[in-house]
């Protein structure tokens, strides 16, 4: 289980600030925005958005792993 922070316009855009999504495997940031992009289709290409793991910004490449907390945002946010 990962638990996810919608940030801004993409919380309006999930109708959510935070939810938890099951993960029993690592896998990339680029693969988990896929599936987000599949549920949240109102949130257009997730190529532009940003994110955080653990507090940390990361790229689409790194590994989120079960137990993380990764936040979503756009490139400028304002809460």
């Amino acid at each position: 289980m990962i638990t996810v922070l919608y940030f801004a316009h993409v919380a309006e855009l999930t109708g959510t600030r935070q939810e938890s999504w099951p993960l029993d495997a690592p896998i990339s940031a680029a693969q988990w925005l896929e599936q987000v992009q599949a549920r949240y289709p109102a949130l257009g290409s997730v190529q532009r958005l940003k994110i955080a793991i653990n507090q940390y910004h990361a790229n689409h490449t790194a590994e989120i792993r079960p137990g993380d907390e990764v936040a979503v945002f756009e490139p400028v946010t304002g809460g």
